[in-house]
C-alpha cells in the first residue's frame, strides 16, 4: 500500500512585494543587494489580521478540488507551521473546522522549514499502517509576523503563503521513501528565542539567524538526505525527474543540485518570486510545477527541507 499524491493547492496573500518596494518602505536594502546574495526578487506579505489558517484553508480547498475529494472524507489533517494562529487549538483543528470536517484526527507539526517534509513522512506512515485512507497535508506560514524589519539580513528573505497536498491509500506507486533527522545542539544558529509568559513577551520575539552557519549546514544535509531516500528507494539521484528543495536561497539550491549531480533543468525554483516561506515553500513550488505541467504522472519527485531546530527531512514519491 502506498500514500499516493492526488491533489495540490496553494495560496499567496495579496500582491508581490519587490525588493525595491521594501527599500521604499525604509528598509536599508536594494534589489541588487538582495538578488546577488539570495536570488529573491519579491515575496508576498499577508495583511494584518490574515492568519496561517486562512491561507492554509484556501490551499487546502484547491488541493481537495484537484483531488476530487470532499473535506468530509478526510480522516487525517496535518499542518506544518511555525506561525500558528494561537498557542492552541492547533492550526490543523482551525482549518478542519473551516472545512466542515468532523472526526478526522488533526494536529500541527513544528519542524520549521522542514515541516512539510516531516508532515509527508508522518502521513505516509499513517497510510501505510492501514489506519487512514485520505490525508490532507498543509504547510502554512505568516513569517512576516516574526521578522525584525530593522534587520536587513533576515527581513528581506522571508514571505508568507501556504501549500497543500491530498494523499490517499493506493496500490499504485506513491511515496517511495521518507527520512527525517534533527540536531538540537545547533538550535542557536536559527531560532526565535522568545516566549509568552504571564501575558508578557519574555526574550527576543524575532527570528535570528547565523547566515553562514546555516548555509554551510544546509548544503551538506540536503545532499545527504536526498541520497538517503534515493538509496532506500533503490534509485540513483540522477534518476530523479524533479528535485524540489526548500526555497531559501538560490545559492543553497544550486549547490545542493550540483552535489547531487542533478541537472539544473530538473530543479524546481520559485525562491525568486516567493522568498523563503518556511514550511510552505516546498508545497508552493510543487503546486506551481504541477499546475504549469512540468511535473507529469509517473515521474519521480524528490522534495526536501532544512530548518531551525536544526531539522532536515525529505520524501521521494512517484507522482
Amino acid at each position: 500500500m502506498y500514500a499516493r499524491l492526488i491533489g495540490t493547492g496553494s495560496c499567496l496573500p495579496g500582491n508581490p512585494v519587490t525588493n525595491n518596494d521594501l527599500a521604499a518602505r525604509g528598509i536599508d536594502t536594494n534589489d541588487e543587494w538582495v538578488v546577488t546574495r539570495t536570488g529573491i526578487r519579491s515575496r508576498y506579505l499577508a495583511e494584518p489580521g490574515t492568519t496561517s489558517s486562512e491561507l492554509g484553508l484556501v490551499a487546502a480547498q484547491r488541493a481537495l478540488e484537484m483531488a476530487n475529494v470532499a473535506a468530509s472524507d478526510l480522516d487525517l489533517i496535518i499542518v506544518a507551521t511555525s506561525t500558528p494562529d494561537f498557542i492552541f487549538p492547533s492550526t490543523a483543528c482551525l482549518i478542519q473546522g473551516k472545512l466542515g470536517n468532523k472526526g478526522a484526527a488533526a494536529f500541527d507539526v513544528q519542524a520549521v522549514c522542514s515541516g512539510f517534509a516531516y508532515a509527508l513522512g508522518i502521513a505516509d506512515k499513517f497510510i501505510r499502517s492501514g489506519s487512514h485512507k485520505k490525508v490532507l497535508v498543509i504547510g502554512a506560514e505568516v513569517f512576516s509576523r516574526i521578522l525584525d524589519w530593522s534587520d536587513r539580513g533576515t527581513c528581506v528573505l522571508f514571505g508568507d503563503g501556504a501549500g497543500a497536498v491530498v494523499l490517499e491509500a493506493s496500490e499504485k506507486p506513491g511515496i517511495l521513501a521518507t527520512a527525517m533527522h534533527a540536531d538540537g545542539s545547533l538550535s542557536g544558529i536559527l531560532n526565535v528565542p522568545g516566549q509568552i509568559a504571564g501575558g508578557q513577551v519574555i526574550g527576543d520575539p524575532f527570528l535570528r539567524m547565523d547566515g553562514p552557519a546555516v548555509f554551510k549546514f544546509a548544503v551538506r544535509v540536503l545532499a545527504d538526505i536526498a541520497e538517503e531516500v534515493c538509496q532506500v528507494a533503490g534509485i540513483k539521484t540522477c534518476d530523479v525527474d524533479w528535485l524540489i528543495p526548500h526555497q531559501a536561497n538560490i545559492r543553497i539550491i544550486e549547490a545542493t543540485g550540483k552535489r547531487l549531480g542533478i541537472d539544473r533543468e530538473k530543479v524546481i525554483v520559485t525562491v525568486a518570486h516567493h522568498g523563503n516561506t518556511s514550511a510552505a515553500s516546498v508545497p508552493l513550488a510543487l503546486d506551481e510545477a504541477v499546475r504549469d505541467g512540468r511535473i507529469q504522472r509517473g515521474q519521480k519527485v524528490l522534495v526536501e527541507g532544512v530548518g531551525g531546530g536544526f531539522t532536515w527531512g525529505a520524501a521521494l514519491f512517484e507522482f
